[in-house]
């Protein structure tokens, strides 16, 4: 047998046999008549931040502390623990002559993991360290489960994800990283709420999933025998009450896209969409400026960011360039000069630049963008006025009617937000929705299809209108600075284990 193996099986008896002495613990427990899974409740007076950044204040004084067990240090007559709850850890300082004798014994046999409640006086360590000296406790919840060993703490990636709850006990910088991912969304209410905007709600389960270029997931609605899809997008619903008359509003939700995993993708995902009417895509870039900028300062306490290790400036006003001058600075090639699809796909392949047979001069356009442009766009980019082959719901430019008033947001090479001048012509609409169909026939999965009690909805009429959507997660992972996606959603979607 290799020395690995033998290592392995010791490492599966040691495991075994620590299971089997916190389950007789447990038993012990309950024979005696103090099982800890029968405490309803605990009063938890104080967090240990409220004792430490009130010390001063709290000096000497009795305090009441709830949360788990993180280490011990077991001696003679006195031991030391650390106890952390949701703020952060604080030392237990516990005596054999302040508990007893026997209630001593006890507390000296709980186990790291394990989730109590402590009272006693506040006081500092001939150390300096701030501390609990425990007067009487109460054991909450047994942990029969050890954690990872604290030197080394939980360092599998793929663990990490798939036992959060693991993660977030011993990894202090991962419940920040949350902790933050909340704010931001309460910051950006907040922010959207004072612009007189409100919040609403629309449908998860659709029967036409448009509003974006994105394969669908589907299942069935059994009590109507019909066959439904999740959103993929939040944008026909909330136009539909920009018709009815709300003005401003906005949804920040889950959206589901049958696509693949990666370090910026994962197939549900946090959208937020939010529609203003009476302005236009420059009203739009002015929002997200100023609310990138105002989401920086209340969440970081600055507006230069660190991703990476690359900075970047919020404070500074933005760049804004159309695809068509960015395809230009950094590919060399003038669309403008470019008469048809033919001689874009010429140029094409003179430069090495993938296309479908299907594609137009737009489409080509794009494909250029996405292999020249993208990487370089690292400070707070507008890249506006996109095609119209790649923009079926955008007001087309009046004064160049190939191209529509759309822009993407970028920062770090990622696209952060996408928004349009929304198209708000019935009739103009019906023939995107027509062309996005004839797509489909063609084998494009992600093409939309008419929508029409949408059309329905235009047709009562809507007013000029600026929308934009905004990935969640991706600015989550930008403000934190998290190397990928799984980083930020708390439950990512992870392949079984047994594939």
């Amino acid at each position: 047998m290799s020395e690995n193996n033998t290592q392995e099986k010791q490492q599966v008896q040691d495991l075994k046999q620590i299971l089997q002495i916190r389950r007789d613990k447990l038993a012990e427990l309950q024979q005696a008549g103090e099982n800890p899974f029968e405490v309803t409740k605990f009063d938890q007076e104080y967090h240990t931040a409220d004792i430490i950044n009130n010390f001063d204040e709290m000096d000497g004084k009795s305090a009441t502390l709830a949360g788990r067990l993180m280490s011990k240090r077991v001696m003679g007559k006195a031991s030391f623990f650390d106890l952390r709850d949701k703020d952060g850890k604080i030392q237990l300082y516990v005596a054999r002559d302040e508990l007893g004798e026997e209630e001593y014994r006890k507390f000296k046999r709980l186990d790291i993991g394990d989730i109590v409640g402590v009272t006693g006086d506040v006081f500092r360590t001939q150390k300096g360290e701030i501390s609990l000296r425990a007067k009487s406790y109460k054991l909450l919840s047994k942990s029969l489960q050890p954690l990872p060993e604290k030197f080394h703490g939980m360092t599998n990636t793929d663990l990490r994800y798939r036992q959060r709850y693991i993660d977030l006990i011993m990894n202090e910088d991962v419940k920040d990283t949350f902790i933050k991912r909340s704010k931001i969304i309460s910051t950006i209410r907040k922010y959207l709420d004072e612009q007189g905007f409100i919040e609403v709600e629309t449908p998860m389960l659709v029967s036409n999933a448009g509003g974006a270029a994105a394969r669908p997931f589907e299942t069935h609605f059994n009590a109507l025998d019909e066959d439904f899809k999740l959103r993929i997008s939040l944008e026909l619903y909330l136009k539909r009450l920009i018709v009815g008359g709300l003005e401003r509003v906005y949804e920040i939700g889950r959206v589901f896209r049958n696509e693949g995993l990666d370090t910026r993708h994962n197939p549900e995902f946090t959208l937020m969409e939010l529609y203003q009417a009476y302005t236009d895509y420059h009203g739009m870039m002015d929002l997200t400026e100023n609310l990138y900028r105002h989401l920086a300062m209340e969440v970081l306490g600055t507006t230069k960011i660190s991703y990476n290790g690359i900075e970047m400036d919020l404070g500074k006003p933005f760049e804004r360039i159309t695809m068509v001058d960015a395809v230009k600075k950094y590919a060399g090639v003038d669309f403008n000069e470019i008469k048809d699809a033919e001689e874009a796909k010429k140029v094409a392949k003179e430069h090495h630049v993938e296309y479908e047979e299907h594609y137009k001069k737009g489409d080509i356009l794009n494909a250029f963008f996405e292999e020249y442009v993208e990487e370089h766009l690292i400070q707070p980019t507008f890249v506006m006025d996109h095609p119209i082959e790649i923009s079926p719901l955008t007001k087309k430019k009046p004064e160049n009617p190939d191209y529509v008033e759309r822009f993407e947001f970028f920062m770090n090479g990622w696209e952060m937000a996408n928004a349009y001048s929304e198209l708000n012509d019935p009739i103009d609409q019906r023939e995107r929705f027509k062309a996005q169909e004839e797509l489909l026939a063609l084998g494009d999965s992600e093409a939309n299809t008419t929508d029409e009690d949408f059309m329905k909805a235009l047709e009562i009429g809507m007013p000029p209108t600026g929308g934009i959507g905004f990935g969640i997660d991706r600015m989550t992972m930008l403000l934190t600075d998290s190397a990928a996606i799984r980083d930020v959603l708390l439950f990512p979607t992870m392949k079984p284990l047994d594939k």
